[in-house]
C-alpha cells in the first residue's frame, strides 16, 4: 500500500515535485520500520502503563517476540506482558509485530498529501519519527490493546479508522497551521501531472486494502470474509457515487474523481469492516462519497490548502466511519449490535483522538521549525525551480529534458550556419 500511495500522490503532484512526494511515502518504509522494531511496537503493544502507553522495554528490538504461537489475549512470551489487539486470536508473535509495523509505516505517509511542496526532507523525517512515538503509538495502545483506556471503555475500531485515518487526517489538517498555504500561482497550477499514475496508485492501494481490512481479523475466518467483501462494496459504491457527483457538478466524469472516491469509501469502511453486514457497507459507500466530497469542498471554500484532500477523505472518512459502527454494527457478524451508547462513545473517541493528534502535530512542527532555524519549509525559489532537483538532485522525466537539450543544441548549430543570425 505504501508504494501505491506514492504513485497515487505522485500522479496528483506537479511534474517537478513528483519524486519529492513519492520519496516522502517511500522513505517511511525505512525509518518507521526501524523505529517500530526498536521501540514503537513496545510503546503500542507492550505491558500497559495505566492504559495510556506500553512499556518501552517489553518488546524493544523485538526481544521476547518469537516465531512461536502468540496468544493475543495473554501474550504467551517470556515476559509478563499484554499485547492484546484482538482477544482470542492467535498467530506467531513475530508475524503480528511485522503486520502491525505496516500500519505504522503507512499512517504518517498519508499526511504528506496535505503539505505538498511545503516541508523539507530532513525535517520531514524528524517529524514522522517523533509523530509515530507521541501520536500513533499512544492511539494504537488506547484502542487496540486490552488494557487501553478507550478499549476498556468499549470503543471499537476494526482496522484503523481511529488509529490510522483520524490520526493522520487531523494531523494533516493541523500541519497547515504551521506550514501555511502555497503561493497562489502554485495552487492555480495544481493539476495532476500523470493521471495513469493516480489510477495505478489507486489499484495498488485497493489491492493492499484487503490485507489492511480483512487481515485485521488476524485469521482466515467469517470475520475476514465479511471485512473483505464489505471493503470491496464500500470502495465500489463510493467510486460510482463520487463519479456521479463529479459528472453532475462539473459536466464531465473524472477518472481522478473516481479514484479519490474509491479511496474515500475504503477509508470510511475501515473502522467498521469486520463489524457490519454487506448492506451496511453499501450504505457506507454512499455516505462516504457524499460526506467526503462535501468535506473537500468545505476545505476549499475555507482556503485550507489541503492539497490532496487528506483530511476530507482520510480524516473525515475515518471519523464518520467510526461513528457508523454505532449505527450499523451487526450482532450476527461481530457479537454486538448498534446502540446510542456505542455511537456516543465512538463520537467521543473520534473527537478526542482528532484533537490530540492536531495539537501534538502543531507542537511538533513548531518545535522542529524552531530547532532548524526556520528550515522546516523550502523557499519559494526552491519550489519554483522544482523540489525534485533542489532537494534530491533528481528529475522524474530526464528523457524530456534530454530531448529538449538536444533540440536546443541542434537549433544552436543551425543558427551558426544561418547568415541571418550574424
Amino acid at each position: 500500500m505504501t508504494p501505491g500511495l506514492a504513485f497515487f500522490y505522485g500522479g496528483l503532484a506537479k511534474k517537478n515535485g513528483v519524486l519529492t512526494i513519492m520519496m516522502q511515502s517511500f522513505v517511511a518504509m525505512g525509518c518507521i520500520t526501524i523505529l517500530w522494531m526498536i521501540v514503537g511496537f513496545s510503546l503500542a503493544f507492550g505491558k500497559s502503563a495505566g492504559g495510556v502507553i506500553g512499556n518501552p522495554w517489553t518488546f524493544m528490538f523485538y526481544r521476547n517476540v518469537n516465531a512461536n504461537e502468540l496468544t493475543l489475549d495473554g501474550c504467551t512470551v517470556d515476559v509478563d506482558a499484554s499485547c492484546s489487539a484482538t482477544a482470542g486470536a492467535s498467530l506467531p508473535g513475530i508475524l503480528f509485530a511485522g503486520y502491525q509495523g505496516m500500519f505504522a509505516v503507512i499512517t504518517p505517509a498519508l499526511m504528506t498529501g496535505a503539505f505538498l511542496d511545503r516541508v523539507n526532507f530532513g525535517p520531514y523525517i524528524t517529524f514522522i519519527c517523533l509523530w509515530l512515538l507521541v501520536v500513533y503509538c499512544p492511539a494504537c495502545h488506547w484502542v487496540w490493546t486490552e488494557d487501553g483506556f478507550l478499549a476498556v471503555w468499549g470503543v471499537k475500531d476494526f482496522a484503523g479508522g481511529l488509529v490510522v485515518h483520524v490520526t493522520a487526517g487531523f494531523s494533516a489538517l493541523a500541519s497547515l497551521v504551521v506550514v501555511g498555504r502555497r503561493a497562489t500561482h502554485d495552487i492555480e497550477l495544481d493539476l495532476p501531472h500523470n493521471v495513469p499514475h493516480v489510477l495505478l496508485g489507486t489499484a495498488l492501494l485497493w489491492f493492499g486494502w484487503f490485507g489492511f481490512n480483512a487481515g485485521s481479523a488476524l485469521s482466515a475466518s467469517s470475520t475476514s470474509a465479511y471485512a473483505a467483501i464489505n471493503s470491496e462494496l464500500a470502495g465500489s459504491v463510493s467510486l460510482f457515487v463520487w463519479t456521479l457527483i463529479d459528472w453532475y457538478r462539473c459536466g464531465k466524469p473524472s477518472l481522478v474523481g473516481a479514484c479519490v472516491g474509491a479511496i474515500a469509501g475504503l477509508a470510511t469502511v475501515t473502522p467498521a469492516a469486520g463489524f457490519i453486514e454487506p448492506w451496511a457497507a453499501f450504505v457506507i459507500g454512499i455516505i462516504a462519497a457524499v460526506f467526503c466530497y462535501s468535506c473537500a469542498e468545505l476545505a476549499k471554500r475555507n482556503n485550507w490548502d489541503d492539497a490532496l484532500d487528506v483530511w476530507a477523505c482520510h480524516g473525515m472518512g475515518g471519523f464518520i466511519g467510526s461513528l457508523l459502527i454505532g449505527a450499523f454494527a451487526s450482532e450476527a457478524v461481530s457479537g454486538f449490535g448498534p446502540s446510542w451508547e456505542l455511537f456516543g462513545k465512538q463520537l467521543a473517541a473520534a473527537l478526542f483522538i482528532g484533537a490530540y493528534s492536531s495539537i501534538v502535530t502543531i507542537l511538533l512542527l513548531k518545535g522542529i521549525d524552531f530547532a532548524t532555524g526556520g528550515q522546516l519549509s523550502p523557499t519559494q525559489e526552491q519550489i519554483d525551480e522544482g523540489l525534485d532537483n533542489t532537494i534530491h538532485g533528481e528529475e522524474a522525466y530526464v528523457r524530456e529534458r534530454s530531448e529538449h537539450m538536444e533540440l536546443a543544441s541542434e537549433a544552436q548549430e543551425r543558427s551558426k550556419h544561418n547568415p541571418l543570425t550574424h
